[in-house]
């Protein structure tokens, strides 16, 4: 009996053992196969071909708070008093008796102000602690009077120290009695696509509102003159933003908010301070700016017209005219030659020689490389000083027709066939001067005029002389030829 237990536990010992053997050759196999599996996944993801991007947590701005705080106390706020024409239209009166009785009381009593004050608002950035102010021109343009309010709402007389209406900037003055917090101008040369960037202004009036987004896109051009360089960026923009500061995570103004698309939301539009900066010297100095000026009209070089020249590529620009006895055509630049670098600075497209030429001093030889059949050619230019607009009008204008703020010039046969104008002979319009009777007539540039008080006219001489001959000083009948069709203008210097 004793001998039959002895084997049983003997059986016993040996059948467990067998199984904790197994179970732990099981475990260690079972982890082996782990470490294969997870060491070839390994190798796998460094051999790839197409290895995953390496990525890191995104680092963001918990707070704009203590920045908006140190920066908005050199952002104010613009108030404006213009004087404009009085507008009254009759077809607001209300119907029924009350109207009835107003409008007989119009016709027969009722006269407007000639004139009335308008106000309006805006921005501006404090660039001086001497009390100078950077903002929009289109802000101040026309004002009779500005007001600013600093953060601490004390509110300043200001004087208008210059403009440019080209760029749309303005410098402003205020008088100051201790230093005034001045924003640092930062470089927005360096600005990406996708830097943050916070807006501080007075949109609808209400002052010192802070908006952030992001840089959209840089070197926008929007139309809105030969300057366009706009940086677009998605901080809410509305209106009383204009003329205030877009500034960079270092606290530094590397824009001047100035545009917004109506119907767009996010979409905000503001000028590089890197175009302000060479331009301020100049408004507090002069009160306006001084350009350098070739003479020549251009335009882009697209796909075909590279194809018809028998370019090798569509860059450079392509120039259509050549002023006259300007600078240009002094130095022999001809229609038809493709500018493709000024002063080694090279001329991608059409829209980079206006800024490029602007910034030549005064009187400076300037080199100009040239493509002219297939060859090409450098040429020096002395840089002459690009006129003001009322500048144009005044100096080609003759007396008579300075008065009605037209520049004219002849349409030669050869104009007419490089614009593919359908008339024979006739004057061209190439300016119209602001507020003149011919832009409050609706005359535009490139309009062809045909007749004067029913004289047909076919020189600039015609024009003078007809208008000398005017038996009504006042007003003015034109004919001009539109696009295609032709249609009369009233013009009155009592408009």
């Amino acid at each position: 009996m004793l001998k039959n237990v002895k084997q049983y536990v003997k059986v016993e010992r040996f059948r467990v053992g067998f199984f904790t053997t197994v179970a732990v050759i099981g475990l260690i196999t079972g982890l082996i196969l782990a470490c294969g599996t997870d060491w070839t996944r390994s190798v796998a993801a460094h051999t790839s071909e197409n290895p995953a991007l390496p990525t890191r947590p995104a680092v963001l701005q918990e707070s704009f708070a203590p920045l908006a705080e140190r920066l908005s106390p050199a952002v104010v706020n613009v108030k404006v008093t213009k004087v404009e024409k009085a507008v009254f239209n009759p077809r607001e009166i209300p119907e029924g008796p009350f109207g009835d009785m107003f409008r007989r009381f119009f016709n027969d009593n009722f006269q407007l102000p000639n004139q009335q004050p308008v106000k309006g608002a805006g921005s501006g950035v404090i660039i001086s602690e001497e009390g100078f102010i950077l903002t929009n021109n289109h802000v101040v343009e026309g004002a009779q009077e500005v007001t600013v309010t600093l953060a601490d709402q004390k509110e300043l007389k200001a004087d208008i120290v210059g403009r440019d209406p080209k760029t749309d900037l303005a410098v402003l003055k205020i008088p100051v009695r201790h230093h005034l917090p001045a924003a640092q101008l930062g470089n927005s040369d360096q600005l990406k696509v996708g830097d943050w960037v916070i807006a501080i202004g007075n949109p609808f009036g209400l002052t010192h509102t802070v908006t952030s987004g992001i840089v959209s896109a840089k070197g926008r051009i929007i139309g809105a003159g030969p300057y366009d360089d706009f940086i677009q960026t998605d901080a809410s923009i509305n209106p009383g933003n204009s003329g205030g500061p877009l500034f960079n995570m270092n606290g530094e103004v590397v824009g001047i908010n100035t545009a917004i698309i109506p119907n767009g939301q996010g979409i905000g539009f503001a000028i590089p301070v890197n175009t302000a900066k060479p331009l301020i010297p100049q408004l507090v100095k002069d009160g306006k700016v001084t350009r350098g000026y070739l003479g020549v009209n251009i335009q882009s070089v697209t796909p075909e017209i590279a194809a018809a020249m028998k370019l090798p590529d569509d860059k450079g620009a392509l120039v259509a005219d050549v002023m006259p006895d300007g600078p240009a055509s002094k130095a022999g630049v001809q229609r038809g030659d493709i500018i493709l670098a000024y002063n080694g600075r090279p001329v991608q497209d059409s829209h980079d020689l206006p800024a490029i030429v602007a910034e030549s001093p005064v009187g400076q030889e300037a080199t100009v490389t040239l493509l002219r059949n297939g060859e090409k050619k450098e040429i020096k230019v002395t840089v002459a000083e690009l006129p003001s607009d009322n500048d144009a009008v005044e100096s080609s204008a003759k007396p008579e027709q300075g008065k009605w703020g037209l520049q004219l010039q002849n349409v030669t046969p050869e104009m007419a066939r490089q614009l593919d104008l359908q008339v024979q002979g006739g004057v061209m319009v190439s300016a119209v001067q602001a507020g003149s009777p011919a832009d409050k007539g609706g005359i535009r540039p490139g309009d062809i005029i045909l007749e004067v008080n029913r004289h047909p006219v076919t020189t600039v001489e015609d024009v003078t002389r007809n208008i000398a001959g005017n038996n009504n000083e006042d007003a003015l009948l034109l004919l001009v030829r539109r696009d295609s069709r032709s249609l009369f203008v009233g013009l009155s210097e009592k408009q």
